[in-house]
């Protein structure tokens, strides 16, 4: 799924703000001397600007120009989740210098329980792929995945595409189109996967972030428990649907 023009300005912002391009302090650009730059309109440049206000990089006020805050705390690149991003973990830490990779803890088809045939809005005799993902940024442990999707949905799903990004198969072979998602994001305690693969101590807190991802159609896609010891990943969610 192509970004928009002011997502993509927002990511050069962001990134520029990170490498020091725009130290603290200073000022950016007017968004007309934006606007100029990357060929955009200065309405394109506004909403490119108040994504990275709300996510405290900076800070505008009329007369005195848009400045650089001081915001270390936001600069984890793998932090920031936007609730209309449907491109999975490898599209999130595209431009990390750290490499992500893949171990494939489980794979199979089976018939689902209840739950998961509710949350997935199926039949408890309708096939599902159940996958156990272990994410890691460069050879470290990362996030602990627990998916599952509909056989029917995603045809010819392998351990090729699991070791690489599902969701580059679902976008760009099966050409799928999604229309929304929901997020539950929690803390909990450690399970027996969590303390052999993400080398949690019993009495180390994990956050986990359940989702659902719907088609167009309105079907669900994917249901997953993602999985991080606490020390490890955080998030902090926008939706720029509305600004």
């Amino acid at each position: 799924m192509a970004k928009a023009k002011y997502e993509e300005i927002a990511d050069i912002l962001r990134d520029r703000i990170a490498d020091g391009v725009y130290p603290v302090d200073s000022l950016l650009p007017t968004q007309s001397e934006l606007a100029a730059e990357f060929g955009a309109s200065r309405m394109t440049v506004k909403k490119a600007v108040e994504i990275l206000i709300i996510e405290g990089l900076i800070y505008s006020k009329q007369g005195n120009g848009t400045k650089v805050l001081n915001s270390s705390f936001w600069n984890k690149k793998d932090s920031r989740v936007r609730l209309n991003n449907f491109n999975g973990l490898s599209k999130d830490l595209e431009g990390d210098s750290r490499v992500l990779s893949s171990q494939v803890v489980e794979f199979s088809v089976e018939f689902p329980n209840e739950e998961i045939a509710e949350r997935l809005q199926i039949e408890t005799n309708t096939p599902v792929y159940k996958i156990i993902r272990l994410r890691l940024l460069d050879g470290s442990p990362y996030v602990l995945e627990h998916t599952y999707m509909p056989c029917d949905l995603v045809p010819s799903l392998d351990e090729k595409v699991l070791l690489a990004s599902i969701y580059d198969y679902l976008i760009n072979k099966l050409h799928l189109k999604f229309d929304g998602s929901y997020r539950n994001i929690t803390a909990d305690r450690p399970d027996d996967y969590d303390q052999k693969y993400l080398n949690c101590s019993v009495s180390d807190p994990v956050l986990q972030v359940e989702q659902a991802v719907y088609l167009e159609n309105g079907r669900p896609i994917e249901y997953s428990r993602s999985r991080n010891r606490f020390d490890t990943k955080g998030y902090s969610l926008l939706d720029v649907k509305n600004i």
